[in-house]
This record gives structure tokens, sequence and C-alpha cells, in this order.
């Protein structure tokens, strides 16, 4: 099938310290000649002066001053680059475990992950974790690449080894599509360009794999899900009967003369027509922004969902999620949260934490109920009104949360709706 090059692929990658994330990053930028004259030039000046041999292509991702100096890369790094077939964004996250909420933060849009094993190490408590989250993030593509290959001699022995050891623990796991690619980020074989060294493997290099992956299929066609971010009314002589309702339909098909229901009061109707900017058209998809007017005129207000007559979602006060908490505070008990979810904003207490996730061994702790930054767990939400829901492996639109604090205004959770 052939790839569409004006389609987007986010990818995320993770790993241990050390793993080699960076390098592959600036490897994949390298040699696939996406990096501008200025961006060389200053990279090899600074690899100089630290006096590496060549270019130090972890520097392409490690972007912060601060970063450089201390050698490790300590926020999400995102980089842009594009092929002939495709574009890509990049969230590079970090492997240390203080900043599991990280990988959270940038995996949670991606369309696959990259997930890096030292070939010397195999499978460690951190490649667990990090596979844990990709499953829990519902990510439908895991790449896990095999590092440092030229320090096993090219083994594919150990390659084998290495592959049986993911396979044992990810069975517990769920994942749509698991490939493995063995590497050397530092010497190039298997990123971009096919590797000399391991004539034994026969599948795609990491970015010709990437180039194919069919994302079409990981956006869910059949519910139709469209949250109301504003409504529109012309001040226009010539538009003075127009009352749209604008946002981005988050899943599902909508065409002239569906009969859809408004949520939460449940009104029906039929879509009189469909907007994509200044143009009209007979049908809309997801992730398109469009306005769409009704037939009836009906209170419709910012919050409120167009779906589907036979098929809505859950509408529910209270509700499971789990939990993945972001603030440096612990969370306090049944305190008030603001919950936003898709347009909707409402005030919401967590009412109880289920069950706390060991995320390195799979364990469930359902003694502590104290939740501090990074941990993840599984809690009970109530909210001041039904909110209109989907579960996340349904739906990563509408089956998805964030808690704000509502006296400092921070991000304090993410949540994935069960």
């Amino acid at each position: 099938m052939e790839i569409n090059n004006n389609q987007l692929l986010r990818f995320t990658t993770a790993g241990s310290v050390d793993d080699g994330k960076s390098t592959l990053i600036g490897r994949l930028l390298f040699d696939s000649k996406s990096i501008f004259e200025d961006q060389l030039e200053s990279v090899s000046n600074t690899s100089a002066k630290k006096g590496h041999d060549g270019v130090d292509l972890a520097l392409f991702t490690d972007g912060l001053k601060d970063e450089r100096e201390q050698g490790i890369t300590i926020d999400v790094a995102y980089r842009y680059f594009t092929t002939p077939k495709r574009k890509f964004i990049i969230a590079d996250t970090p492997g240390h475990i203080q900043y599991t909420r990280n990988m959270v933060t940038g995996a949670s849009t991606a369309n696959a992950a990259v997930i890096l094993i030292d070939a010397r190490h195999g499978v460690i408590e951190q490649t667990k974790r990090h596979s844990f989250i990709a499953s829990l993030l519902n990510i439908p593509h895991l790449i896990v690449c095999i590092n440092k290959m030229d320090l096993v001699d090219y083994s594919e022995e150990v390659y084998n080894n290495i592959i049986g050891q993911f396979e044992e623990f990810s069975s517990k796991l769920l994942m749509k599509d698991v490939r493995f690619i063995p590497i050397s980020a530092l010497l190039g074989d298997n990123v971009v360009n096919r590797s000399k060294n391991m004539d034994w493997y026969q599948e795609g290099t990491l970015l010709s794999t990437l180039e194919k992956l069919h994302i079409s299929s990981d956006i869910n066609k059949i519910d139709a899900r469209f949250a109301v971010q504003t409504v529109l009314r012309p001040q226009n002589e010539d538009f003075r009967d127009y009352r749209g309702y604008a946002g981005r339909i988050a899943s599902g098909i909508y065409r002239v003369g569906d009969e859809v229901a408004v949520l939460p009061s449940g009104f029906q109707s039929k879509i009189k027509s469909i907007n994509a900017g200044e143009k009209e058209v007979k049908e809309a998809y997801a992730p398109m922004s469009v306005s769409i007017t009704l037939e009836d005129d009906i209170d419709v207000s910012r919050g409120n969902m167009i779906v589907k007559q036979n098929n809505q979602p859950e509408q529910e006060q209270e509700f499971d999620v789990m939990l993945c908490w972001l603030n440096n505070d612990p969370i306090k008990p049944r305190a008030k949260y603001t919950i936003m979810h898709t347009s909707n904003e409402e005030r919401a207490m967590v009412k109880e934490v289920v069950y706390k996730m060991n995320i390195n061994t799979f364990e469930r702790d359902s003694e502590d109920a104290t939740l501090e930054m990074n941990d993840i767990a599984r809690v009970k939400i109530r909210t001041t009104r039904r909110l209109m829901l989907d579960s996340y492996r349904d739906n990563r639109n509408t089956g998805s949360i964030i808690l704000i604090d509502e006296n400092t205004n921070e991000t304090v959770a993410a949540g994935m709706i069960i």
C-alpha cells in the first residue's frame, strides 16, 4: 500500500540511561540528511570542545545548554524531520525513573514507540516500565531496537535471546504490533542504512519501518464523537440565521443528513450542513476541524457533544481512571480539582485510590493510597455533572482526562478512562 507523503507520524523514544536514545535520533536525523548546515556546524563545534572525534550525534537532541553541560537529557525534546515518504515528529523522553511523567506526556499523542535495549544488558526493569506505559497509553505500534550490537559482535544469538526475554514479560501486556530491529546507533547499522554486519537480519531498517507504518487504522472510525468548542453566530447580515457548532471531530464520520443527538440533553436533530473552513462539505471525519449546523433550533453550548443517535457514549458522574500523578506535591485525600475532558470543564474529586501500580513488576498495591509524582494508580473520580465517556482503549480522545489544581492552576495528573 502506498504511503501518503503528507501523512504525519508521531513517535516517542524511550530506554534506560545510556541506552543511546539521543545517539539514535541523531543518527536518524544525520543519515536521513535532515540536519541544517548551521545545526551541523554548531554541533560539530560543541563536539570538538568536548574532545570528541567527529560529530557527537547525541547533541542533535540535547538542545538545552544545561543538558549539554550535564551530559544527560532531562526533558522531553521534540524534533521534526521529513523524508520523501513521510513527515515525522519525535518525542525523545528521559530514561530515568523520576521522569516517568515526561514519558507519559511525550507518548500520549504517539502513533508508535521506539524502545531501546542495550544488547549487553538485555531486558531490565526500565524496559518493562517503558513497555508498560506504552501499553497503558494504547500506542498502536511498538518497535524494539536492540542497540549496541557492535559491542556483542553482531551476535544473532544475543538478539534472539533478548527477543525471548521481551516476549516472556510482554505477554502480560496488551500490545497490538511489536517489531524487533538489531541496530548500532553509533555506527549506523540498520538505522537508515542496512547493516553489512548482520546479514542474518532480513527485515527493514528503523527508518523504512517507520515510513511504512500504517496509522490510518489507528483512528476510531466507528464511534462518531464531536465535542463542541464554541458556537458561531456571525454578525454579518448575510449570515444572521447561521448558528454553527465548531470543534474538532474526535472520531468517526459525519455526513449531511445524519440523525444526531446532542448530549447531555439528548435532544435530537439532523445535520443540515458541514463547513471545513470556508468550504462546505458533504462529509467530515476525524481529526478535521469543522462547523456543523443542525436542522432544528435546539440549545447547544460549549462542552456538549454531538453524536449519532444509535451510537452514544456512556454518561457518568463516577468512573474509574488509570491516573499518572504529575505534580511535585502528593495527592490530597478527597481534594477538589478541575477536570478537563474534551471541551468540557467541570469540578471533580478523587474519591478513592483503588490500587497503585508497581510499573517495574506489574504488581498492584491496594494498601498505599498516597500518590506522589510519577506514580500510576487506578482511582475513582466523581464529577459535579455527568461527562460523556468512552474507554481510553476504544477512543483516546474521549477516553482521556487531565486534573488541574484549582488553587495553583497547575496540571497535576493525566488519566485514561477504564
